[in-house]
């Protein structure tokens, strides 16, 4: 009966974790070979892994990251100019401790996105946020959250986002309403979180991607002098006849 009620009590405070392991302690045939601090112990990180998990779970939903990629997958067979060392620099996250921000350009079919992705994997299993956005997409959220006034609500969503991709960079021309808008976004960021931009276009050709030549040099004064610069070039890794093709735009 007293084994029962504590099982009840578990459930209901939610301590799955410290279920699972006071059953298996109740199943054990050999219930004293180990100390009771030990298996207080051994509950305890039961519980504690199974938060984590639910946590990280939690954080990759609202990720919504366009590829299930990990950067354990990367690719450095296929000639495309990405170089290891500072990839694994990148796996360590530090560039998200210091407020540092990824660039990551290149033609079509390089797994620009699929890298993106992958260095945001890692940054939500490490304990921060992310969040993976297109910028023609983010365009036109933030004209609907202007229209319907939740403009400066939105704008502080994604300043609390640890980590946010802005995939596709200069893929639609800007208008003036947007150039602005991405400006705000980037600004509310600098120095305080990281950003990581995917673009077919490279660097140089931002001012005239962007068209503003005012407003490009705010925005690239916000992104590029703190940003860890990823340079891509080679054949695509969508051609059927490459070996692998593991990771993909």
């Amino acid at each position: 009966m007293l084994n029962e009620q504590t099982y009840q009590k578990l459930l209901a405070m939610k301590l799955h974790g410290l279920n699972a392991a006071w059953k298996e302690y109740l199943d054990d045939k050999d219930p004293d070979k180990l100390s009771f601090q030990e298996r207080f112990g051994i509950m305890v990180e039961r519980e504690w892994a199974l938060r984590q998990e639910r946590r990280l779970r939690n954080r990759l939903a609202v990720a919504r990251l366009r590829e299930a990629a990990c950067v354990e997958d990367i690719d450095y067979r296929h000639p495309r100019r990405l170089d290891r060392s500072v990839m694994q620099r990148l796996s360590t996250c530090q560039w998200v401790v210091d407020h540092e921000n990824v660039i990551i350009t290149g033609a079509t079919g390089l797994g620009k996105t699929w890298l993106a992705c992958a260095l945001a994997n890692k940054v939500c299993r490490e304990g921060w946020t992310a969040t993976y956005v297109r910028v023609p997409r983010l365009m036109h959220q933030l004209a609907v959250a202007r229209a319907d006034g939740t403009y400066v609500r939105e704008l502080a969503r994604m300043a609390k986002v640890h980590v946010l991709i802005l995939d596709d960079l200069g893929l639609a021309p800007l208008g003036d309403e947007e150039r602005h808008d991405l400006l705000e976004v980037l600004e509310d960021r600098h120095g305080i979180r990281s950003t990581i931009v995917t673009s077919q276009f490279p660097v140089k050709k931002w001012h005239d991607t962007i068209g503003d030549p005012t407003i490009a040099d705010a925005i690239l004064d916000r992104l590029v002098h703190n940003a860890h610069r990823i340079d891509l070039a080679g054949p695509t890794m969508r051609d059927p006849k490459s070996k692998k093709q593991g990771d993909k735009e």
